[in-house]
């Protein structure tokens, strides 16, 4: 883990990009009122960048953001950026596709995931678990663009206690679609660009504790714990359970912040992350 960074990470960046083309404030529905931490988007009497922890990981996540998701409060897309080094964000358009999104989903040092359920996708792509070394790849046309062949990856110099060293298939990377549910759908739908890479259809054994947006279905989970759950699948166990672990300290200081309430700074959370910092 690294000693937390203040620059702005890729989540923050779309997000000043989106507020520069807005014609007029961007008012969150909801949550609590007046200014904001730049950090982490809570009030300041409730901010939780001090409980930031930046985490090296052998997988990465890619972002892809429906319009208006860098802009509320409540996202957790922002949380994954915050504990994932190699977090990338870019904006949704059905019209137009980011070249520098392209251009990561083509890096070699890859292998792309895209994570969403297997009931939306040609049984052929669905994967469970991650590819080993002698497995075929899911695809009738081949390996897609980006899929590193057994024998041919280049591993990245280690540095003992980086896991960020390259592998046979190259190293993950979770393309996560943070939008509600049937913008994600439309997405998936919409994006051709994703259809040459692996579905990775999660198979959890709990159900989602988010608490900040509501869900007709309790087995759809926030973008933070989805990207948890695939940390734990890649080996990323630490940072598996930091994300989570910052996903409930962020909730509980968000309600106690529209309560105006005070956090409670000594739960077994907020201790347990402080001492991931040391």
């Amino acid at each position: 883990m690294l000693p937390a960074l203040h620059h702005p990470h890729a989540v923050s960046r779309l997000r000043t990009q989106r507020l520069e083309r807005s014609a007029k404030p961007f008012l969150a529905r909801g949550g609590p009122r007046g200014e904001r931490c730049a950090g982490c988007r809570l009030v300041p009497s409730h901010c939780v960048c001090d409980l930031r922890v930046c985490m090296l990981t052998h997988a990465g996540v890619c972002l892809l953001m429906a319009d208006i998701e860098p802009l509320k409060p409540s996202n957790t897309g922002w949380l994954i950026a915050d504990t994932v080094v190699d977090t990338f964000a870019f904006g949704w358009a059905r019209t137009e596709v980011d070249p520098a999104l392209l251009a990561l989903l083509a890096d070699p040092q890859w292998q792309p995931y895209v994570v969403f359920p297997g009931e939306y996708a040609a049984p052929e792509r669905v994967v469970t678990q991650l590819l080993e070394c002698n497995e075929a790849a899911p695809f009738p046309a081949g390996p897609p663009q980006g899929l590193t062949k057994c024998g041919e990856a280049k591993l990245a110099p280690s540095g003992g206690s980086d896991p960020r060293s390259g592998a046979a298939w190259g190293r993950p990377l979770f393309v996560l679609l943070d939008a509600t549910w049937p913008e994600a759908r439309k997405m998936f739908r919409k994006s051709p660009y994703l259809d040459r890479f692996p579905v990775l259809s999660l198979q959890p054994d709990h159900l989602s504790r988010y608490q900040l947006r509501r869900s007709r279905r309790g087995d759809h989970f926030c973008t933070s714990e989805v990207a948890s759950l695939c940390l734990e699948l890649a080996g990323d166990t630490l940072a598996s359970q930091v994300l989570d672990t910052y996903l409930d300290v962020f909730t509980h200081h968000y309600q106690q912040a529209k309560h105006q309430l005070p956090p409670d700074l000594n739960s077994d959370a907020h201790v347990w992350l402080r001492a991931q910092r040391m």
